[in-house]
Parts: structure tokens; C-alpha cells; sequence
């Protein structure tokens, strides 16, 4: 039987800015279908990026995912009874999911503040090629890198 087709989905964008990025970000962000807390919790890191570092908190968002965007990652393939781990390129919209989960992540590891103001941290380190998020696209890149010889293996 043939699989079903694939229908992407469709991003509404969020209610402040009208962008559809910040509308996902907002959305992976939300736990138990919290959008108005996660919302809440954006805006506010926004404000707070705008009070710390006086920027334009929109640009300093993009710069932050741009930087922390992978280009490369490992598959796992099993060939002969030994699993290898074949470096590939990221697919274009898995960059972005790569990249707020990473960021997100790191923000939510930090502990003794509230998730607004560890999250504009992790932004603003982000955005100038530091922080925890950066240190997983590093460390995704170092892999890839290693396992360059089996690039071959791929497909």
C-alpha cells in the first residue's frame, strides 16, 4: 500500500508582529497548550532584549536563529551489521525547528530566573555567537565533520 501524502503545515503567524517565525518559535515554545503563557513569556524576553542590549530585538531574533542554524548533521545507517554515522545536510525547514529547539532548550536548562529573562540571555548570547545553542551546532558540525569519510555511504 501507498503511503498517504504528506500535507505540511500551515504557521499562523503571531498576533504582535505578524510574522510566521515568530509564530513558530512561540509554538514550540508553549507547553500543554499554553500559548497565552508562552506568548507572554516571548514578549517579554523581547522587551527585555530591547532594554539590555538597546537593539531592535526583531533584528537580534533573526541574527540569534541565523547563527544558530546547522548545516550539517549525522544519520544513522545500519550497512553490514555496524551502524555509521553518515554527516548530511539539514533540510531547509528542519533548520529552523533545529535551531529554537536548541535555543529553547538552553534556556530552559538554566535555572534561578524566570523563563523570560533566561530565554532573552540565551537570544542575546545567540546572536553573538555564544551560548548553549551554539555550542550544540558546534558540536553537531565537529561530528559531521569527523564522520566525513562516510559520506559516501549516503543513499
Amino acid at each position: 500500500m501507498r503511503r498517504k501524502n504528506f500535507k505540511k503545515t500551515e504557521h499562523a503567524p503571531d498576533p504582535k508582529y505578524g510574522r510566521i517565525d515568530m509564530g513558530r518559535f512561540v509554538s514550540y515554545l508553549m507547553e500543554h497548550g499554553k500559548r497565552a503563557v508562552a506568548e507572554k513569556v516571548f514578549y517579554e524576553a523581547l522587551e527585555k532584549i530591547q532594554e539590555i542590549t538597546k537593539a531592535d530585538p526583531i533584528a537580534l531574533f533573526e541574527r540569534a536563529l541565523e547563527n544558530a542554524t546547522p548545516l550539517l548533521e549525522v544519520a544513522s545507517k545500519r550497512i553490514g551489521g555496524a551502524n555509521y554515522q553518515i554527516p548530511r545536510e539539514v533540510r531547509p525547514e528542519r533548520k529552523f525547528f533545529l535551531a529554537t529547539h536548541w535555543i529553547i532548550a538552553a534556556a530552559r536548562s538554566k535555572k534561578g530566573k524566570p523563563m523570560a529573562d533566561r530565554l532573552a540571555e540565551e537570544l542575546i548570547a545567540a546572536s553573538k555567537n555564544e551560548g548553549n545553542a551554539i555550542k550544540k551546532k558546534q558540536d553537531t558540525h565537529r561530528m559531521a565533520e569527523a564522520n566525513r569519510a562516510f559520506a559516501s555511504y549516503l543513499r
